[in-house]
């Protein structure tokens, strides 16, 4: 393919994040994102990258010998690209991730991907983004994700996995507690009142920490 994509970095490391979370993976993350989340820690990739070819980019992808890829940003759907990309990925026989902020339909994306789809809360500053079409569209293979800054957060995300049947719909329902930019301390709520919360109100869901932040420095790229 000649066309192509504007790439931010690709490395290999341990996905931090989701059902899929300690295992080696690769990463691919694409530039560009059409939100800005108070809690963003990867506010680097919002700038134009590395102008790269699909066939590049897959060719660096799979150099790796890792079966599990993560294609992520910025924002991977906001690149047209990004879809014949994921699908390069699968037919290589690669277990493949992608991480998108809900914003963007879904519903084009290679059915043998797994999509970790956030749905933004509202001290995320971009609740009014989410595309509420997605979640029909979602599946068992996907995985959905709430970061969480508040008391107020936790029970509009408690309310959209109930009344959506989340659970029901997709491989997991995932919970974590968002970080400031910069530091180690959630903002405005601690890991533990979260988890307090959720084995209170028995939800199910996933609690979840972005592991690979207590192995390297929260601003360390390529990890």
């Amino acid at each position: 393919m000649s066309e192509s994509l504007f790439v931010t970095e690709i490395f290999k490391s341990i996905q931090g994040e989701s059902t899929w979370a300690g295992l080696p993976c690769v990463f691919v993350r694409l530039s560009f994102c059409d939100l800005r989340c108070a809690y963003c820690d990867t506010a680097y990739a919002f700038e134009a990258g590395e102008k790269r070819t699909v066939a590049d980019v897959l060719s660096v992808a799979l150099s790796y010998g890792c079966p599990l890829v993560e294609v992520t940003g910025g924002e991977p759907l906001l690149q047209p690209l990004c879809l014949p990309l994921l699908t390069e990925l699968c037919d290589a026989g690669c277990t493949v991730l992608l991480e998108t902020n809900g914003a963007r339909d879904i519903s084009a994306v290679d059915g043998r991907v797994h999509r970790i789809m956030d749905m933004k809360c509202p001290d995320s500053g971009e609740c009014h983004r989410n595309r509420p079409e997605n979640i029909e569209h979602l599946n068992t293979r996907d995985e959905v994700k709430f970061v969480i800054s508040s008391r107020r957060d936790y029970e509009w995300a408690k309310e959209m996995v109930l009344g959506h049947a989340l659970a029901e719909r997709v491989q997991a329902v995932l919970f974590s507690a968002a970080h400031i930019p910069g530091g180690t301390q959630s903002a405005g709520l601690s890991p533990a009142s979260l988890v307090e919360w959720m084995l209170e109100d028995r939800l199910p869901v996933r609690f979840q920490l972005q592991m690979h932040k207590f192995v390297w420095p929260h601003d360390r790229r390529g990890v």
